[in-house]
């Protein structure tokens, strides 16, 4: 921000020195947006790839719960399914892109036995077991991708804007002034040599 714009040498070294800060903050934060578009078209990617996974384990789930309904009877199956212990092993973490934090979700893989016997059950329950916790482990993962994508997408907007401001009034602002004190310094300087050589001239007189 231009605060003095008063013709001395001293303001045109203190808005140079504001101008070339203004041009290196501008750099700075458009490096910055280009790495964090390019973190989230990764992470994009991977998050269309989990959720043609999750539907893909979804569908083989459902058909295998289906199928162990058939063969153990709806009642035992939700029998079964009321003694799964709900997940709480999940811990989430945050790291750092860039100054912007994003999670990190950690939980245990499979640290539960399955709670009935194997030999009163048929195949296609455990089918349906192991497909529903890759569903679990699959949507813990795209969770953690999305809120990441969220947050980078907030930084990356902010980071636009205070880009988009030191480029268009900021960086302007600054080089006008630095012109105008630059031409207002030269007109003093013309004036001063005009003056000197009127007072050598009267001088030789």
């Amino acid at each position: 921000m231009v605060d003095d714009t008063t013709p001395t040498k001293g303001n045109l070294m203190q808005i140079t020195k504001s101008l070339k800060l203004s041009n290196q903050g501008y750099s700075l934060m458009d490096r910055k947006r280009v790495i964090l578009v390019n973190e989230i078209m990764s992470l994009v990617d991977k998050a269309n790839d989990i959720q043609k996974e999750i539907d893909q384990t979804f569908k083989e789930a459902y058909a295998a719960l289906e199928k162990a309904n058939i063969e153990s009877g709806i009642h035992y199956v939700q029998e079964i399914a009321a003694t799964v212990p709900v997940e709480d092993s999940i811990n989430i973490k945050v790291r750092s892109i860039m100054g912007t934090e994003i999670p990190k979700v950690e939980f245990e893989k499979n640290k539960t036995k399955p709670a009935y016997a194997f030999y009163s059950t048929s195949t296609s329950l455990d089918e349906a077991r192991l497909a529903f916790e890759k569903v679990k482990e699959l949507t813990i993962k795209l969770s953690e991708i999305e809120n990441s994508a969220y947050r980078l997408a907030n930084n990356i907007k902010k980071t636009q804007k205070r880009a988009n401001a030191l480029e268009n009034i900021s960086i302007p602002r600054l080089k006008a002034a630095k012109k105008e004190i630059e031409n207002a310094l030269e007109e003093k300087e013309r004036e001063e040599f005009t003056r000197l050589k009127v007072v050598k001239e009267n001088i030789k007189k």
